[in-house]
């Protein structure tokens, strides 16, 4: 091992920042957990405040707004999953297809750049869109006789448009990822096919998607890992009192509970269900794909 060591040193200096900002920043923190098993008080401190076991996650599980909290977590991440997923990869397939490279470019360009708003300028935006007074969608509504539709103020309404404007604001960097994966493809596999007559339907479905078909599910597996965060920055930025019935999730709910009212201990314990959930999420779809696929995460 000390030989190994000794030959592969320069890429165990590499390893060293970034492992250090893991175990400092990641791992580290993990010792103040155990305050989710406290009535932690910050004048008693991290050690010195009094066990309780389990009585914070009992706190949060009888809680009247766990199961609608639930509820909207994993609906709208979902949403975002089942919906962003498969638009970023035919975005991805769509402009690896373009034989117009200029346009190619503009339209990476301009799918890709939400990513960079924060969501406090994406809000604007969807103000300038949904508004019920002067937003455009609302214009063209009153134009064709309709009645505006407060689209941010609505429970019908407020979901949908959460998954759009997420979809919306990443899809077009999730296709650069699969657009790497369709590079890596061999070219020759093309050549091949479309030597024996294949149609640019039939390369797409039998060449392309089985090649990125491992990218698409180890990005899905990390999606699922995450399935109890649905966005805090974009939930907080945009709910309001009259759609927390199908807006407010988890993490809106600890930062009210946790941050506002001072119950540090119960934020951590709901923190820790949702690292618990999410690793079994993906224990358990890791699995089934390497059973039914052959492709995994490890």
């Amino acid at each position: 091992m000390l030989r190994n060591v000794r030959k592969h040193a320069v890429f165990y200096v590499m390893l060293a920042l970034p492992v250090s900002y893991f175990l400092v920043f990641k791992y580290g923190p993990l010792v103040n957990a155990q305050i989710a098993f406290k009535d932690f008080s910050p004048l008693d401190g991290v050690w010195k405040s009094p066990w309780i076991g389990l009585g914070n996650f009992l706190t949060f599980f009888s809680s009247i707004y766990f199961w609608e909290l639930l509820r909207n977590t994993i609906g709208l991440s979902l949403g975002k999953l089942l919906l962003g997923l498969p638009l970023a990869v035919i975005l991805a397939i769509a402009l690896n297809e373009s034989a117009l490279r200029r346009f190619r470019r503009i339209v990476q360009t301009i799918t890709y750049l939400p990513h960079f708003l924060s969501w406090v300028v994406m809000y604007g935006v969807l103000l300038l869109l949904l508004s019920p007074d002067e937003g455009l969608l609302n214009a063209v509504i009153k134009a064709a006789g309709g009645q505006p539709i407060g689209f941010l103020y609505t429970p019908k309404w407020y979901p949908v448009v959460v998954i759009l404007s997420d979809v919306w604001k990443e899809v077009g960097w999730s296709a650069i990822i699969y657009l790497a994966a369709i590079t890596g493809i061999d070219p020759g596999l093309y050549e091949a096919a479309e030597v024996e007559g294949a149609s640019r339907l039939q390369r797409i479905r039998f060449i392309t998607l089985p090649g990125i078909l491992d990218v698409v599910i180890t990005i899905g597996l990390l999606r699922l890992g995450n399935v109890l965060d649905a966005g805090f920055h974009q939930i907080f930025v945009t709910y309001s009192v009259p759609v927390y019935s199908v807006g407010d999730i988890i993490d809106t709910w600890v930062y009210r509970q946790g941050v506002l009212d001072f119950q540090f201990s119960l934020a951590t314990a709901v923190g820790l269900f949702k690292g618990c959930i999410g690793l079994a999420l993906v224990l358990s779809f890791n699995r089934l794909a390497k059973r039914y696929t052959d492709s995994s995460l490890f």
